[in-house]
């Protein structure tokens, strides 16, 4: 039972895992400018709602997004410790999980502060600034690809201060990176 707690962690952000939060990341990225643009739009049921019911379903989103992702470590984590004959919770796998949650803790306090306050011009940047604090954080697994990974959410948060408007296609590129992580560093 030692043993098994010095190997590795069950929960990892390879392969299926990553590319599947990947693809999250590029649903919840569309889900929330098609929203946007309907909103905008005169003739558009979402045109006739309040920016303020925009912003709780464009949280909702997010949080489903951190939902589904979560359940994606944790299945393909369980999943991989039975193949494996592991425990699931030893205690690299809680210590990981303590992280994780206080890292999504402060992730959401943190946007919901910039939207309670109207600073919705920094939401991507900072998303992506605490996403990229946060992989390295967590150290699912010495990598240097997570670490390119973090760095590349990092650069994204920078030029998303710069151009605001960008944090679409920033959001993207991170959809994109995930999946390309989990295609080259696979379990």
């Amino acid at each position: 039972m030692e043993k098994q707690d010095h190997i590795q962690p069950n929960f990892s952000l390879r392969g299926y895992s990553s590319i599947l939060i990947g693809i999250y990341f590029l649903v919840a990225a569309f889900l929330i400018k098609k929203l946007l643009m309907s909103f905008l739009v005169d003739e558009n049921p979402m045109g006739a709602l309040s920016p303020q019911i925009i912003e709780v379903l464009i949280i909702t989103i997010l949080f489903a997004t951190f939902i589904f992702s979560s359940l994606t470590l944790f299945f393909n984590g369980k999943a991989k410790s039975k193949k494996l004959d592991y425990k699931l919770w030893n205690s690299r796998t809680k210590t990981i999980l303590w992280k994780f949650l206080i890292s999504f803790i402060v992730i959401f306090f943190v946007l919901a502060y910039l939207i309670f306050f109207n600073y919705s011009d920094y939401l991507a940047p900072i998303f992506l600034l605490l996403y990229g604090i946060t992989l390295p954080f967590l150290k699912l697994k010495k990598s240097k690809n997570l670490f390119i990974l973090a760095g590349v959410s990092l650069f994204l948060a920078l030029i998303c201060f710069l151009i605001p408007n960008y944090w679409y296609s920033a959001l993207l590129i991170l959809g994109i990176g995930h999946i390309t992580y989990g295609l080259v560093v696979k379990n």
